[in-house]
């Protein structure tokens, strides 16, 4: 845009210059990264492309081998690469303590985190243990509330973005999906109830819908590379998401740009929710 325009509301509106880095100065934290093939990782980079200073999270002592590298190179603080199983008493809430420590304030939280016990994935919805399904409901969902619990006071002053992850599967049935398909419609659900609770302070909450992209996380759902082969078939664009793809445009959600973009769920799967 290079000449001012008139808004529909009446006051002239000034050009507006797009800044290479528009999340410079910017905090984000992302929780649930796995390993350097996961959709976490693709959008840590992305906030870190465009100006982002980071926390990054681990589950335990294994997934800590394999993202100890990632933290390195994506800048991260030694301080502010933490321990995060939503499952251990403290651990989330020890996350959060740390961040207003070091930082005061937080921008950007990327809630990646989702699980189901593999006999309840695996199996039927209509013989799900009771178990099984608590806690897929409590790491899959309650968490994001957790979550968002924890990062408000630490972005009413400058607002913020709170992410979670979706998928397909939460709005229609996939075959293989399981228990995780009602536990994503929940997940949708409760991300809508904290845009409009949380809106009023200038903190915003999305779901990021991806198309099934093969990471350590998919590689529990069975008969996973025939959901590949007819995602890739079906959608649009011919072609499966990539990590980085869906990182970048998590990110942009991110910026000023889509400050009116709240209580969404934001399919990036190249069109194929779209198709009958």
């Amino acid at each position: 845009m290079t000449e001012p325009y008139k808004g529909s509301d009446g006051p002239m509106l000034q050009p507006v210059g797009i800044p290479q880095r528009p999340l410079a100065g910017r905090k984000a934290l992302v929780i649930g990264i796995a390993n350097k093939d996961s959709i976490a990782h693709g959008c840590a980079r992305a906030f870190r492309a465009c100006g982002a200073d980071l926390s990054i999270t681990y589950l335990n002592d294994k997934t800590k081998r394999y993202t100890g590298e990632l933290a390195q190179a994506l800048g991260v603080d030694d301080a502010l690469y933490l321990p995060c199983d939503v499952r251990q008493p403290g651990q989330l809430e020890a996350v959060f303590e740390t961040i207003e420590q070091k930082w005061g304030k937080l921008h950007v939280v990327l809630h990646s985190i989702a699980f189901a016990p593999m006999e309840d994935l695996h199996g039927r919805v209509v013989d799900c243990s009771r178990d099984g399904f608590l806690m897929a409901m409590d790491i899959s969902v309650h968490s994001l509330l957790r979550v968002a619990h924890l990062a408000e006071p630490l972005m009413e002053k400058e607002g913020g973005s709170i992410f979670t992850m979706s998928y397909f599967g939460g709005e229609k049935v996939v075959p293989h999906y399981g228990i995780m398909g009602p536990a994503k419609a929940a997940l949708e659900s409760a991300a809508r109830y904290l845009a409009a609770e949380l809106g009023p302070k200038g903190i915003r909450v999305n779901v990021i819908s991806p198309g099934p992209v093969m990471t350590r996380a998919a590689s529990g759902i069975d008969r996973f590379d025939e959901l590949l082969a007819k995602t890739k078939e079906k959608a649009p664009t011919g072609k499966l998401v990539t990590p980085d793809q869906v990182g970048l445009a998590t990110a942009a959600l991110a910026c000023d740009f889509a400050s009116i973009v709240t209580g969404e769920v934001l399919y990036m799967d190249g069109g194929y929710n779209i198709m009958g």
